[in-house]
């Protein structure tokens, strides 16, 4: 059998197999890594996306269609606090996803089989051809809501792409593995190819996964400690193997969409005050204060570099129903997302990336930490790094940028800008604002408590410059707010 007929009929079972019939395999913490390094010995296989056409075809409504058969889940009859469900290929999802299941130290491959799903429209055409189909993804059950139900807690599908949740929340936003050349000429987008699912102890809090990540420029061994929550946490350990010099590498790359909000609004026909999963980025900058860098949904794409210390997310601040009215999507429920590092990244700085959406469908908004080096060739590069899902999971230990808002000013070359932060520590006298405005000019400040809100709004006049808008509340020479950030045009 060649490499290449490995690849669509499973490459890893067979790697760790030692080339015989796939089974039972050892495993351990060495494993996924020794596979990601002999793998990026040898020349890029590209994933298989073979699909009878009954498949290939599905749109969106077809594919939602097919559902995964609950008394089949993994783990469902031993009594443990997570199950996992497994994802069809059809549609979009058309890459085979290898999938193990981890239990006393050996690795089981879990086979297909079309009777773990229910068809909505009929099992498809062409099915009986393809035994081995196998799976697009999975999903992680907990019953992290009420004792006795099990709701989702994470979902790995499509490309390095998953989500997590947590308690009381939705879906929303997504993380992927790594981004190679995001928002630039030609992107890369690398694969999970496998997944171990470890078989947790009863009781277990938390669930650990190991994925192998495979592209044209690099492999990677991932290891991810599932722990649901109020916030739900993903500790991620990584070791990548460039096959060569591999530059624009992102690190814990988000995505997200933003279409628009209050500030926006007026330009869409729509009864919604704003459509967006996550409505601005944060940055925890080296000298320890808090940029707040509003999301917009620009004409053309812009990438913008944030500096920072290594800690950043995109967050969905506003939370009320009442800042989306949509009783469908529930924009109001879904979760920001925060990034820590647990060893320092590879130098570089935060980045955003922000490209032009036509509608909610559209992930426009990328947020990552861009390695400011290219990656060598053979020359492992380990990152390890905490994922926070939840409410704004930030705690900057400063007044949070809570809404802004801006105007005509008082002539026709001045415009008005007013920004309402929250509460501040201390008293709210006695604040002042700092203004940077490159090129441009600042006047009629005003700084006052908002008794409605329990915050300080700051307000000004100015007239634009050539640079980024900075504003924040200060108090004796330091900041007692994020700093607001916004290249305005």
């Amino acid at each position: 059998m060649t490499r290449r007929e490995l690849l669509g009929a499973g490459v890893v079972a067979a790697m760790m197999a030692g080339g015989a019939a796939p089974g039972p395999a050892r495993f351990n913490g060495d494993t996924v890594p020794k596979l990601a390094r002999e793998l990026a010995r040898k020349p890029y296989v590209g994933p298989d996306k073979t699909l009878p056409p009954s498949l290939a075809a599905l749109d969106y409504d077809g594919y939602r269609q097919i559902r995964f058969v609950e008394s089949r889940a993994l783990w469902r009859d031993l009594g443990l606090p997570f199950q996992a469900h497994f994802f069809h290929r059809g549609g979009l999802a058309k890459t085979r996803v290898e999938i193990f299941e981890v239990a006393g130290g050996r690795a089981t491959p879990i086979g297909y089989t079309p009777e773990m799903f229910a068809f909505g429209q009929g099992t498809p055409a062409g099915l009986e051809g393809h035994p081995e189909l196998g799976f697009a993804g999975f999903r992680l059950l907990n019953p992290i809501n009420q004792p006795d139900k099990l709701d989702e807690v994470a979902a790995f599908i499509g490309a390095s792409y998953f989500r997590g949740v947590a308690r009381g929340g939705v879906y929303g936003l997504s993380a992927r593995g790594l981004a190679i050349g995001a928002g630039d000429w030609p992107e890369e987008f690398p694969d999970f190819r496998a997944w171990w699912l470890e078989r947790p102890e009863p009781g277990a809090a938390s669930v650990i996964l190991h994925g192998l990540l495979d592209s044209p420029s690099l492999t990677g061994a991932y290891r991810f400690v599932v722990t649901p929550g109020d916030v739900t946490t993903m500790d991620v350990w990584a070791v990548l193997f460039p096959r060569h010099d591999t530059p624009r590498v992102g690190f814990a790359p988000l995505t997200s969409m933003f279409l628009f909000d209050q500030e926006t609004g007026a330009k869409y026909d729509d009864f919604r005050p704003a459509v967006h999963d996550s409505d601005g980025i944060a940055v925890t900058q080296a000298d320890g204060t808090r940029t707040w860098r509003p999301l917009a949904n620009p004409p053309a794409t812009r990438p913008t570099l944030l500096g920072g210390s290594g800690s950043f997310g995109l967050i969905q601040r506003k939370t009320a129903f009442r800042d989306y009215e949509d009783l469908e999507a529930r924009y109001d429920l879904r979760p920001s997302l925060w990034v820590e590092p647990m060893v320092a990244w590879p130098a570089g700085q935060a980045r955003l990336v922000e490209l032009h959406a036509k509608s909610e469908a559209d992930d426009n908004t990328v947020a990552e930490w861009r390695a400011a080096a290219p990656l060598k060739a053979q020359q492992p590069v380990t990152v390890a790094y905490r994922l926070n899902w939840g409410r704004d999971v930030t705690d900057p230990a400063v007044a949070r940028v809570m809404a802004w808002r801006s105007g005509a000013g008082d002539s026709a070359e001045w415009k008005r800008l007013v920004i309402d932060y929250g509460p501040v520590v201390g008293d709210p006298e006695g604040l002042i604002g700092a203004i940077d405005i490159p090129g441009g000019e600042v006047r009629h400040v005003v700084v006052q408590p908002n008794a409605v809100t329990g915050g300080v709004r700051l307000a000004f006049n100015f007239k634009p410059g050539q640079g980024d808008i900075r504003c924040a509340l200060m108090r004796d020479g330091r900041p007692v707010s994020e700093t607001w950030v916004y290249p305005w045009s």
